[in-house]
């Protein structure tokens, strides 16, 4: 009769095998996963510290403000070309933009051959203007 327990281990034992298997694969599972997630939380911190900012202190700024600040930063003036090169829009983009921003009053496209020279409000040169004085008055 000693053998029928042996049997019964046995059977019972090749049965639970794949999931004591699966159950331990999990477990690693999760504590890899932890340890990931933990090493992500400190290389945040440490970026933070080290930079003294995060991505969320920095000011939202948008297309056409940065746009207008680059043209201020230089000048009042610039070529059409020179801001495509200064972002990294497509030209269709910057074209869209400043067209937006010249219906707007708030910069003036001359053309120099075959470029754009854009200008802020009050930054135009001034042999672009007409001798009756700024256009709008």
């Amino acid at each position: 009769m000693a053998s029928a327990p042996n049997g019964v281990d046995a059977i019972l034992s090749q049965q639970f095998q794949p999931h004591l298997a699966a159950l331990v694969g999990l477990v690693v599972l999760a504590v890899l996963g932890g340890v990931l997630v933990l090493r992500n939380r400190i290389e945040d911190r440490s970026t933070t510290q080290v930079t003294g900012r995060s991505s969320q202190d920095e000011p939202f700024v948008t297309d056409r403000e940065r746009i207008t600040s680059l043209i201020t930063e230089n000048g009042g003036r610039m070529k059409q070309a020179d801001i495509v090169d200064s972002v990294d829009w497509s030209k269709a983009k910057v074209s869209r933009l400043l067209a937006d921003l010249e219906t707007e009053g708030e910069i003036t496209k001359l053309r120099l051959g075959r470029e754009n020279l854009i200008c802020l409000r009050g930054h135009e040169p001034p042999a672009s203007q007409s001798p009756e004085g700024p256009r709008g008055k």
